[in-house]
């Protein structure tokens, strides 16, 4: 017969749980106070709520001590000035690197015509460069003996030129009293200019070997650009987030038919100029200056704001000095020109391609020519352009969402 267990009584029970309280781990013994003496004395974390800033990993500057500051101040301060440093020791390159940049992005709308009828981007780039070195070999090859020629004859021309304008009532009488004449045909006849203008031989010299420099980092890099532009397009599309790419691509093709298009509505505003100097000094009877004076006024109409109002006063002062109708009538041209080509030659060549307004383009050149100097003002068109589609289509918006 078998014996059903007993029921525990309550005191049965109490004793099983003090023993369970004593040895959680269900070890009794002389050891469960020990461990629940370590569990009590145990540091626990604070809780941390999301919503402050009571995160121990932050540390306030006030919290670190002033050797610290110091150190860390100091290193940051070497690093930027040794970072300013560079760029400026390198400025010269970076602009060199912007210019060419900007040529190929000018040159790029050619390149894409050939590569859309089959042929392939490295060989277009070959087709578009050898026409742009024939065409200009045969500039430099027509016009650099005409030019040097019309140099010649109008420097030893000057002295009468200058003595010329003695027969004008007004200028020999102010003249007369300042000696400007006489000064001014004693410095061109000694050829001091020349000295002062290069910084003698040695200077003349540097000269030459820093414009041909320029001018083959220059080619090298323009062919560079614009073989592996559609690389360097993708690499700056990689850039951005995958959910924004499609906006920065956008963005980004934008800024650059800004910029091409700026470059090669200067080169077009640059020929026109060219083409109505010369027609112009022939019709008025002074053709025999009119290449030399046509590469002048071509070279300064690259010069945003100021260069065409240069070309006008050098212009004026050749026609003066055949005579002071002539020298009027130059003045009067070219000022009602220039007006023409700021308000409707020049707007309507850039209208589709900067889209920036008459002000901004005076204040860019302005500045751009100041702090960096002629290439300076030539760039800054088109960045200022850049800078403003970004207003437009990235800030304005952002703001308006707010």
């Amino acid at each position: 017969m078998t014996v059903p267990p007993a029921d525990p009584g309550p005191d049965a029970v109490d004793a099983v749980a003090a023993a369970a309280a004593a040895d959680p781990a269900g070890e009794p013994g002389s050891r469960g106070w020990l461990r629940r003496w370590r569990r009590i004395t145990q540091p626990t974390p604070p809780d941390l709520n999301p919503g402050t800033t009571d995160d121990p990993s932050r540390t306030s500057l006030l919290d670190r001590s002033p050797l610290q500051i110091g150190f860390f101040g100091t290193i940051g301060a070497m690093a930027a000035v040794a970072l300013v440093s560079t760029v400026g020791a390198l400025g010269s390159i970076l602009l060199l690197v912007l210019f060419s940049f900007a040529l190929a992005l000018g040159l790029n709308p050619a390149v894409s015509w050939f590569h859309n009828r089959g042929l392939r981007r490295g060989l277009a780039v070959v087709v578009v460069a050898l026409v742009a070195l024939i065409l200009l070999g045969l500039a430099m090859w027509a016009l650099v003996p005409v030019i040097i020629q019309q140099v010649q004859l109008l420097l030893t021309q000057t002295p009468v030129f200058l003595d010329n304008l003695r027969q004008n009532e007004q200028i020999a009488a102010f003249d007369a009293q300042f000696k400007v004449i006489d000064k001014a045909v004693e410095f061109v006849s000694s050829g001091a200019w020349i000295s002062g203008l290069f910084g003698g031989l040695v200077g003349a010299g540097q000269a030459v070997a820093t414009g041909t420099f320029s001018v083959i980092i220059t080619i090298v890099l323009t062919l560079y650009f614009l073989i592996t532009l559609p690389s360097i397009k993708d690499v700056i599309y990689q850039l951005a987030p995958a959910s924004r790419r499609p906006r920065v691509r956008y963005l980004a093709n934008e800024m650059f038919k800004r910029v091409g298009g700026y470059v090669s509505g200067l080169f077009t505003v640059m020929l026109i100029w060219m083409t109505v100097t010369f027609i112009f000094l022939n019709i008025i009877g002074i053709g025999e200056y009119a290449v030399a004076l046509m590469v002048v006024v071509g070279l300064l109409a690259l010069i945003p704001v100021v260069g065409t109002t240069v070309s006008t006063i050098i212009l004026s002062i050749v026609a003066f000095a055949f005579s002071p109708t002539t020298g009027f009538i130059t003045l009067g041209f070219f000022l009602v020109y220039q007006q023409v080509d700021a308000y409707f030659i020049a707007p309507r060549i850039f209208a589709r391609s900067v889209q920036i307004p008459a002000v901004l383009v005076m204040l860019a050149a302005i500045a751009g020519g100041t702090l960096i100097g002629i290439l300076g003002a030539i760039l800054a068109i088109p960045i200022t352009a850049a800078l403003l589609l970004l207003y437009r289509e990235v800030l304005v918006p952002h703001l308006d969402r707010k």
